[in-house]
């Protein structure tokens, strides 16, 4: 089974429960956390989707082009990072048609695929989706078929699908995009094991479990920060449990990454789903 690798490419203060406590001087530390994570990745010769931030692609283009001629997909991960709910549809319009032209000028083609900022398309602003395939995109990845206090869709499908205009936990055959969900284990109630938070806090014995048993079925999509899989990211002083969700684990996941990329096959997204 041949499973999708994706990274969310952002700055570490753009995290959602970091971003209101961010000092005004600060270092972004991309290039620090993203060459050690390509190093990887060739070291493996495995080829990842990365979800690319548009501010951050302005001021790292030669990274962003280094990535792409590199054999990996690039995809968008909006312009500032604000969330669908903080944006509205003008501004999210205006950041997706930015942020191509960004993509575009670097790389030399559109992205193909989108990831929301914390995962925020749901129900109440499903008209992204339209204005998703307006601008030529073919899939989305950012349905979380879960229900968290910063996001998710409880009841959406976790195969691909093609989400109802309607209701996009429906599967609409004519439907004119691509969902690729973030992936989930049933256990009574759906358990995600993409990655981010849920990587770092599961011991890799229950990821390894977790992934044989959903690839019996499907594939699965595992996305991370290169943020947090680098053990000098800065830490801000935050309430207990955001400090907990945000910084556990962060010293190990790049071992994590490591064993995963050693025990199952990875391709980015556009190529598990065939386009």
């Amino acid at each position: 089974m041949i499973n999708a690798l994706s990274f969310d490419l952002e700055y570490w203060y753009t995290a959602e429960l970091v971003c209101r406590c961010v000092p005004d001087e600060k270092e972004d530390q991309v290039i620090e956390a993203v060459y050690p994570l390509l190093d990887l990745l060739d070291e493996y010769n495995t080829k990842a989707t990365f979800f690319v931030l548009g501010k951050l692609a302005e001021k790292y283009p030669e990274l962003i082009r280094e990535i792409s001629e590199n054999g990996h997909e690039i995809g968008s991960h909006s312009y500032s990072h604000k969330t669908l709910h903080e944006l509205g549809i003008k501004n999210f319009e205006y950041e997706i048609e930015k942020t191509n032209e960004i993509l575009r000028s670097i790389t030399g083609r559109y992205p193909l695929g989108f990831r929301a900022p914390t995962f925020s398309i749901d129900n109440t602003n499903k008209w992204a989706l339209d204005i998703l395939v307006k601008n030529g995109y073919r899939y989305d990845s950012s349905i979380f078929p879960v229900k968290t206090n910063l996001y998710g869709v409880p009841g959406a499908p976790v195969v691909s699908y093609n989400p109802s205009r309607n209701d996009i936990t429906v599967h609409d055959p004519d439907g004119p995009i691509i969902e690729y969900p973030l992936s989930v284990i049933k256990f009574g109630i759906n358990i995600p094991i993409s990655g981010g938070f849920y990587l770092r806090l599961f011991p890799i014995s229950f990821l390894k479990y977790a992934i044989n048993r959903v690839n019996m079925e499907r594939s699965v999509v595992i996305y991370m920060h290169p943020w947090e899989m680098y053990s000098h990211t800065r830490k801000v002083q935050l309430p207990l449990v955001s400090h907990f969700i945000t910084y556990y684990g962060v010293n190990s996941a790049f071992n994590k990454l490591d064993y995963l990329l050693a025990n199952f096959k990875f391709s980015p997204i556009k190529e598990v789903l065939g386009l």
